[in-house]
This record gives structure tokens, C-alpha cells and sequence, in this order.
């Protein structure tokens, strides 16, 4: 079971209006929309995208990391070192 399991259908559902916005977009600029405006409707949607990222990994930390630690051995310091990584991929975009 993932960490998230419990808030999965949460996570669908801001996913799915994730994906509104974006056809959305598509929309602006298909219609020729003043850039501005489209630019401010990405930034909404990559805030939305982060969100849901900070979300997961809080979830992965204090669910999977945490019990990894518990249990110890070379499976925690890969699961540390896997959110790790995963906190740098979200730092640099």
C-alpha cells in the first residue's frame, strides 16, 4: 500500500482539475489569447502541479521513509537517500 492510498480519490480529483486547466490553456492559446493571460494560467497550473507533489511527498516521508526507518538496515538509507532525490528534482523545477 502506497502512502497516499488514503487520500487517493483527493489526489485524483486535483489531478483532473489539473487537467481542466490545462485544456484550458490549450484553449488560450489555440484562441489567440493575450500572452500574459496564458502565462498566468501556467503558473497557476504548475502551482496546482507542486502542490500535489509536496502533498505526495509528504505522504511518501512520513509513510513509507518513516516506516523504512523503523525497520532499518539498508532499505532506510535507500528510501532516505530516494527522497532526497526526489526533493532536489523538485527544487530545480
Amino acid at each position: 500500500m502506497h502512502g497516499y492510498s488514503g487520500d487517493k480519490q483527493a489526489y485524483l480529483t486535483r489531478l483532473r482539475r489539473i487537467e481542466g486547466q490545462i485544456r484550458g490553456l490549450q484553449r488560450m492559446v489555440d484562441d489567440d489569447a493575450y500572452c500574459i493571460d496564458v502565462l498566468t494560467q501556467v503558473s497557476a497550473a504548475t502551482r496546482a502541479l507542486q502542490a500535489v507533489a509536496l502533498g505526495l511527498l509528504e505522504e511518501h516521508i512520513s509513510h513509507c521513509v518513516a516506516e523504512a526507518i523503523t525497520t532499518g538496515g539498508p532499505e532506510a538509507e535507500a528510501k532516505v537517500k530516494e527522497a532526497s532525490a526526489a526533493i532536489a528534482r523538485l527544487v530545480r523545477s
